[in-house]
């Protein structure tokens, strides 16, 4: 128990030695010192920063790795290609003047569901 007496004395000593030799700094120290802690501060935000940053990379390569996995298993023959022919067709009857009028009333055709008809049957 005494030790630890005596420990706290010589902190409670040390700080007051400490208090008064920062009372006696003049103000061109004190400024200096005040920009050095700072600019300290400063680095260690940028550290902790680029810290974060590091934690992320393993995350995004494992997410890459993921997705290029994905994509040659996949393989090209998964990919469905568009019809050409019937694109070609619709482009042809966009081309022609009852596309046009089409056009005109899309909102009309828009509206109306092929699921509606196919569940009735064909008609006409």
């Amino acid at each position: 128990m005494s030790e630890q007496r005596n420990e706290d004395l010589s902190a409670d000593k040390a700080r007051e030695l400490f208090d008064e030799s920062v009372s006696r700094l003049d103000a061109a120290t004190l400024s200096r010192l005040n920009k050095g802690r700072h600019d300290a501060l400063e680095r260690l935000q940028h550290a902790r920063l680029a810290q974060q940053w590091r934690r992320w990379v393993p995350a995004t390569g494992i997410a890459a790795a993921v997705l290029l996995t994905v994509m040659v298993t996949r393989g090209p023959g998964m990919i469905v290609a568009p019809d050409v022919p019937a694109t070609v067709t619709d482009f042809e009857i966009l081309m022609d003047e009852e596309g046009l009028e089409m056009l005109e009333d899309l909102e009309f055709y828009s509206w109306i569901d092929p699921a509606d008809f196919e569940g009735a049957g064909s008609v006409g």
